[in-house]
């Protein structure tokens, strides 16, 4: 009889696993401009503001609605638009709304509204953030490898010029949403006064490098193996992630090790980034963990890849140093993806991993932002 119960219990959990629901969300009204075509962006599309397969249709009178088929259980991600992110919902008094959260685990039939458009609202300026400790080394960085140039930060310690000492440094993708609200695309990551205040309670310092981001490039320069057409973007799109971490090995890192005092071996080098962030840095580590000692890796969007991808062959002596972050509501499979690279690497006999999951998180800054200085603690007892 108890081998009986322990076979239904498997069957049913096999049957949850497959389980494939239907999700049709209604729109029934909508604050203005509601004769403009709207699309459904989530992390279910990467977050295409104008995916023709999410456009939503006439559902009788003045509602608009889309049914989603074969939907995966878990949390998903979600907000309207009218075919680009300057043209996104927003609260009724015009400030940014966090994203809507589907919890897939039966058929969903909703009801929504859309209670206004950012373009309704005039732009505020946004404030310029950055501390005194944070430069602009060159806005028009050279980057060979790419045939490109990049704008790049730097954040050097208050005692940098006091002092006589040498630093470990920290590279970060998406410079942009490092330091500074003004350029910053959903809100910085507060690096510097993160660093300034840690500082004093640590007594340990670090210099942190940010790089741009390519823009359009992003995907491309982030990605270490091409991704297949209608997987991320409705094209194929051509890896550029080879050419992007020898930049950081070959041009960049040489740069800043003559111009700044520096500790100059993988002890004190690492490596950090969001998203696709997470999966271009988390690459880097493994393919020179001569150079990056220990690697910060947030929300990965490793969803992109094959297993067969993310579990790369490196030296059998490879020591994973690695701090795994991801938010308990962003994609359906982000928690088990990682886990399946954190799994990966464990087989090693020497790793240092840490793994953080924040149940409420999304795919966002605010919660990146929330999380950096736990990942900044464990990084300063490395050395």
């Amino acid at each position: 009889m108890r081998y009986l119960f322990v076979l239904v219990v498997f069957i049913s959990s096999i049957k949850l696993c497959n389980a494939q629901y239907t999700v049709k969300l209604v729109v029934t009204s909508i604050a203005t401009k509601p004769n403009d075509a709207v699309y459904l962006t989530g992390n279910f599309n990467n977050w295409n503001p104008k995916d023709e397969q999410y456009k939503l249709k006439p559902f009788g009178g003045n509602r608009l609605g889309i049914v989603l088929k074969n939907m995966a259980p878990g949390n998903y991600a979600f907000k309207f638009t009218r075919g680009s992110f300057d043209k996104v919902e927003c609260l009724a008094d015009g400030r940014d709304m966090n994203d809507r959260i589907l919890q897939v685990t039966n058929d969903i039939d909703t009801s929504l509204t859309i209670a206004g458009w950012k373009d309704d609202y005039p732009e505020k300026p946004k404030p310029y953030t950055a501390s005194l400790q944070v430069s602009i080394i060159d806005t028009a960085f050279n980057m060979p490898q790419l045939h490109t140039k990049r704008r790049i930060w730097i954040y050097l310690p208050k005692n940098y010029y006091q002092s006589s000492q040498t630093y470990p440094v920290l590279y970060m993708q998406d410079g942009q949403n490092l330091f500074n609200e003004q350029t910053a695309f959903a809100g910085e990551w507060g690096i510097d006064e993160c660093l300034d205040t840690l500082a004093q309670k640590l007594g340990k310092y670090c210099i942190v490098v940010g790089i741009d981001n390519g823009g359009q490039n992003r995907l491309s320069e982030y990605s270490p193996f091409n991704i297949p057409a209608g997987k991320a973007t409705p094209d194929s799109v051509k890896a550029e992630g080879d050419a992007y971490v020898n930049f950081l090995v070959q041009t960049l890192k040489p740069y800043i090790d003559n111009h700044y005092r520096t500790k100059k071996g993988p002890d004190y080098t690492y490596i950090a980034g969001s998203s696709m962030g997470a999966v271009i840095s988390y690459y880097a580590a493994v393919k020179y963990p001569n150079v990056f000692g220990a690697a910060g890796i947030f929300s990965p969007a490793f969803w992109l890849y094959t297993p067969q991808q993310l579990h790369l062959n490196t030296a059998k002596n490879f020591k994973p140093v690695f701090y795994f972050y991801a938010g308990g509501k962003e994609s359906a499979s982000m928690v088990n993806d990682m886990d399946a690279v954190i799994n990966a690497l464990n087989a090693y006999p020497n790793h240092v991993i840490r793994r953080s999951i924040y149940p409420p998180g999304t795919h966002n800054e605010k919660y990146w932002r929330q999380e950096f200085p736990a990942f900044y603690n464990w990084l300063m007892q490395l050395y």
